[in-house]
């Protein structure tokens, strides 16, 4: 190392520890609002006991019961999916070199959405439909779309960035011409069908805050593990092979992971866009392109914001309650136009 890096290193570490201790403050804080408000508000001391008495198993009182086993599971389950779509974003545009790049690039929205209108339409007239129930069938028709995908893709051996993306394009509008279909047929449940593909987390409870996380957190702490890979994978796939890095493994890995934790967070809240769009490119923005600080601050953020959208969500014109991709794509939408704008298109 030289002289010169070393002062650069001893200022990065104590603004990254900076950096992180505020978005973990502030991840709390949001959390702390967002369960107090709602139809009736509750202050963080109330919010704090309802906590303290649902984790040690006391009775509940009314309100407790709403505090706990209402607005804590749904904050909670928003904080893991924005987690994980914002860190399934970094690693979609760490691998495709693009911050454009998203979680759903590739399909998976729309095989799980697929999935899960099947339920909601046929669910009835098939008991084994709703039997398995529209989370579950909605993951497996993700798996069922990345798996579809990459076998289009592959090219002898290997698996061309440009063959993966326009699979995953024609196979994705496959699903959403299925999807399309299910919604003309199933009028009735059309209304219920359309809130689901816009997102929300209206059917939160701990089992699947318990489902989400079993997926999030091993992926984030794989991910994080190969964070020096993403950084090679920015010199391009043949100056990372240069280095010694195994790139067509590395990408089927890290795709695979993100793509699996995506599917699991499409599986429990329904479609969400632009989360794995701009929270990656704004944590990029604020610390460089290094993944092993990027990742950790875009998954805070990611969970922050997607709490704060789901508090938009409820609160903006309550007692109707908006679909949170409504929310997110307001926000994305003005984003994304800036980001095309800014140096006249992807970076």
């Amino acid at each position: 190392m030289t002289v010169a890096a070393e002062p650069r290193r001893r200022h990065v570490r104590p603004r990254l520890a900076w950096v992180l201790s505020a978005s973990v403050v502030a991840l709390l804080a949001v959390m702390i609002v967002a369960v107090g408000l709602g139809s009736v508000s509750v202050g963080p001391a109330e919010v704090a006991r309802a906590a303290l008495k649902g984790l040690r198993g006391d009775s509940l009182q009314a309100l407790d019961r709403v505090v706990w086993q209402l607005r804590f599971p749904r904050v909670v389950l928003a904080a893991v999916v924005g987690a994980a779509l914002a860190l399934a974003g970094t690693v979609f545009q760490g691998v495709f070199r693009n911050p454009l790049a998203e979680p759903y690039l590739i399909g998976t929205a729309s095989g799980a959405g697929f999935g899960a209108v099947l339920v909601m339409s046929l669910g009835a007239s098939v008991p084994l439909l709703a039997r398995l129930g529209a989370p579950l069938v909605a993951f497996a028709f993700a798996l069922v779309t990345v798996s579809l995908v990459l076998f289009l893709a592959r090219q002898g051996g290997a698996v061309p960035t440009v063959r993966l993306i326009l699979a995953g394009v024609v196979v994705g509008s496959l699903f959403t011409a299925g999807t399309s279909f299910l919604l003309v047929a199933a009028r009735e449940q059309a209304a219920g069908i359309l809130s689901w593909l816009l997102g929300g987390f209206g059917f939160s409870s701990w089992h699947r805050v318990g489902m989400m996380a079993l997926f999030a957190l091993p992926a984030m702490l794989l991910v994080g593990a190969f964070a020096r890979a993403l950084d090679l994978l920015q010199l391009g796939e043949e100056g990372a092979a240069l280095l010694g890095l195994n790139v067509e493994r590395m990408k089927l890995l890290l795709l695979g992971v993100a793509t699996l934790v995506t599917a699991a967070a499409v599986s429990v809240a329904g479609v969400i866009g632009f989360v794995g769009l701009i929270v990656p490119h704004a944590a990029r923005l604020a610390l460089g392109r290094p993944h092993a600080r990027l990742l950790p601050v875009a998954a805070l953020w990611g969970a922050a914001f997607m709490v704060l959208a789901d508090l938009l969500a409820r609160m903006v014109i309550a007692p109707v309650e908006v679909p949170v991709g409504v929310v997110t794509s307001l926000v994305g939408g003005p984003f994304f136009l800036w980001l095309l704008r800014r140096r006249g298109g992807p970076a």
